[in-house]
C-alpha cells in the first residue's frame, strides 16, 4: 500500500522546501493538473483532491454527473488530481511539495503527513471539525481521535484517520485444491507442509502440467503475512509492525517469532513449496499468478477476490477461494494482524487553508449517512444498473468508466456486508461472508496500531525496514545462514532501533 522514498538526498532536499510550501499562503487548489486557478468558478469553489491507487477508470471532469450531483449538494466541485501511471505516489507528491502546487485536501502516503506537521505545513483540524464537518467529527470514534492527537507534539488534530472495525486481509486458500488433493483444511503446520506438497505434486488445477505453486509473495517479503501470521508476527503487507512480546512493546522484526517464522520460510523455500520466484515478483506477477489457477495459498483482502475469482474460473469452472484458519505452530500464539484506526486518510495543506471549509464540507458529504447509497453505487448507467430482483448492481470497472468519487474510509460489519452483496454475484455472497467469519477468529489488534511515523524521525532506513528486507530475503533463498539473524538484530539496535524503540514505548504508554 505504502512505500517509503528511500533516495536521502531527495527526502532530504524535499523536507528543506516544505516549510516554505507550509507558510508560503498558496491558497491551494492552484493550477494542478487543471491548468487554472482554484477558488469561486460559476459560484462552485473547485476543490482540488489528491489520491493515489485509483485502480481502472477515468477520471471524471466537471462535466461527469456524479461530479455535478455532488457539487448540486455542498456548493464544491471535486476535481481528482492522481500520480500518472507508472510514477511512484510518494515521489510525486513529494515534487507536488516541493513546486508549492498543493491540492486543497490529500490523502499523505509515505509518512509525509508527519513532516507537513512538523514543518508547520499541515493545518490543524481541532476547531474545524465539529462545526464543517460534524457527520466525520461524529461518526469517527474518540478513540482514533486521541491516537491521531499523539502522533503531533502539540496534540492537536492535523488529519482525519482511517477506521476499519472488521479484519481488512486474511490468509486465503483455494478450497477446491483441497478437496483435489484429498485434504482437509489444515490444523497444524505439519498439516499445512503436507498440505502444500500436495499441491506441489498432485496436479491440483488439473492441467497436467508440473506448475502449480504452493504459496507465494511478492518482492522484498510483502503481501505473503500468512507465513508470519503462523508465527504471531505483527505484519502489514510485508512491514514489521509494533506490538506486546515478553510484556513490551517491540518491533516485530527482531523478536523470536520472527526468527522462527523466517526458518520456516527458508524450508518451504528449498522444498519449492514456496514460489522460489518470490523475491523477483513484482504485482502484476504476482496477481497474474493467482488469476492463472497457479497458487493454492496466499495473502489478501476477501472483498477484492471477486476479479480474481472471476479469471481464475475462466480456467477452472468450480474455483472457490476460501479463508484458512492459520494452522498452529506449537509454543506460538498465531494471528492476523488488524490495524483499525489512526491511519492517516485526509489532511488539508495548510498552503491550502482559505479553501479548507470547502474541504471540509466535501468530506462531510461523504460521511453523511443520508448520502451512504449514492456513495456506494454513484450514477445509473455509469456505476451501476438495475438488477432483474429490483437491486442496484455496481457495474465491473473499465478504463473507460469514470471512477466513482468516494471519500468516506470508514468501515463496519455492516458496511462489509452491504458491498459484497453489491460488488459480487449472490451466488457469491455466503463464500466471502464466510471467509471475513473464519479470519475474525484469528485477527488481532496489534499494540502499535496507529504509531505515529514521527517515532522513525532521523532514522530513515529503520523507517523503511530495509536492513529487515535485506536479511530476510537473503537467509530465506539461502544465501546466508540462520545465524545471520543475530547479527542483523544487533545491527538493527545499534543503528537506531534502541532509540526508536524507546520513543515507540513512550507512545505507548502515552495512548494505551
Amino acid at each position: 500500500m505504502k512505500k517509503f522514498v528511500h533516495k536521502r538526498a531527495m527526502l532530504l532536499m524535499m523536507s528543506g522546501l516544505l516549510l516554505a510550501a507550509g507558510c508560503s499562503g498558496n491558497s491551494g487548489g492552484g493550477s494542478g493538473t487543471s491548468g487554472g486557478e482554484g477558488g469561486e468558478t460559476e459560484g462552485l469553489t473547485k476543490i482540488q483532491v489528491f489520491k493515489s491507487h485509483m485502480g481502472v477508470g477515468s477520471i471524471p471532469d466537471s462535466s461527469n454527473p456524479h461530479v455535478q450531483y455532488v457539487a448540486e449538494h455542498t456548493g464544491v466541485e471535486y476535481e481528482l488530481i492522481t500520480p500518472p501511471p507508472g510514477s511512484e505516489p510518494a515521489e510525486y507528491i513529494n515534487m507536488m511539495i516541493a513546486s508549492d502546487d498543493l491540492p486543497d485536501i490529500m490523502r499523505p502516503i509515505g509518512g509525509v503527513e508527519q513532516t507537513l506537521i512538523q514543518q508547520g505545513g499541515a493545518l490543524p483540524l481541532d476547531d474545524l471539525l465539529p462545526e464543517h464537518a460534524p457527520n466525520v467529527w461524529n461518526s469517527i470514534p474518540e478513540e482514533a481521535w486521541d491516537i491521531v492527537r499523539s502522533s503531533s507534539e502539540d496534540g492537536k488534530i492535523y488529519y482525519v484517520p482511517k477506521v476499519f472495525l472488521i479484519p481488512e486481509r486474511s490468509p486465503l486458500i483455494r478450497q477446491d485444491w483441497v478437496e483435489a488433493v484429498g485434504h482437509d483444511m489444515p490444523e497444524t503446520v505439519d498439516d499445512y507442509v503436507e498440505l502444500l506438497k500436495a499441491f506441489r505434486d498432485e496436479d491440483p488445477n488439473g492441467n497436467g502440467k508440473a506448475d502449480e505453486l504452493p504459496t507465494t509473495g511478492r518482492e522484498f517479503g510483502r503481501w505473503m503475512d500468512h507465513l508470519f501470521a503462523i508465527y504471531g508476527v505483527a505484519m502489514w503487507e510485508g512491514y514489521p509492525e509494533w506490538d506486546v512480546y515478553d510484556g513490551e512493546i517491540q518491533y516485530a522484526g527482531i523478536t523470536e517469532n520472527m526468527r522462527a517464522a523466517i526458518e520456516f520460510m527458508r524450508m518451504l523455500y528449498e522444498e519449492k513449496l514456496l514460489d522460489n520466484e518470490t523475491f523477483l515478483n513484482k504485482g502484476d506477477v504476482w496477481q497474474a499468478k493467482i488469476n492463472n489457477n497457479l497458487v493454492g495459498s496466499w495473502y489478501h483482502m476477501p472483498a477484492n477476490v471477486r476479479d480474481r475469482l472471476a479469471a481464475m474460473r475462466t480456467q477452472a469452472p468450480d474455483a472457490y477461494i476460501a479463508a484458512m484458519p492459520l494452522p498452529q505452530a506449537e509454543g506460538y500464539e498465531g494471528f492476523v494482524t488488524v490495524k483499525s484506526m489512526g491511519e492517516p486518510e485526509w489532511m488539508i495543506p495548510k498552503a491550502a487553508e482559505a479553501n479548507a471549509i470547502a474541504s471540509l464540507k466535501l468530506l462531510d458529504f461523504f460521511y453523511n449517512p443520508e448520502h451512504d447509497e449514492f456513495g456506494r453505487y454513484g450514477i445509473e448507467g455509469m456505476h451501476y444498473e438495475m438488477g432483474e430482483n429490483g437491486r442496484k448492481v455496481i457495474l465491473p470497472p473499465e478504463d473507460s468508466r469514470p471512477l466513482r468519487l468516494g471519500m468516506r474510509n470508514l468501515t463496519t460489519a455492516e458496511d462489509m456486508e452491504l458491498r459484497i452483496e453489491e460488488t459480487f454475484p449472490e451466488e457469491d455472497w455466503q463464500m466471502v461472508k464466510d471467509m471475513y467469519e473464519v479470519v475474525e477468529q484469528d485477527a488481532k489488534r496489534i499494540a502499535g496500531d496507529g504509531l505515529p511515523a514521527s517515532v522513525y524521525q532521523g532514522f530513515p532506513d529503520i523507517q523503511s525496514h530495509k536492513l529487515f528486507q535485506e536479511t530476510m530475503t537473503r537467509i530465506i533463498i539461502g544465501e546466508r545462514p540462520i545465524e545471520a539473524f543475530d547479527d542483523y538484530v544487533a545491527q538493527w539496535k545499534a543503528s537506531g532501533g534502541d532509540t526508536v524503540t524507546e520513543r515507540v514505548q513512550e507512545w505507548y504508554e502515552k495512548v494505551k
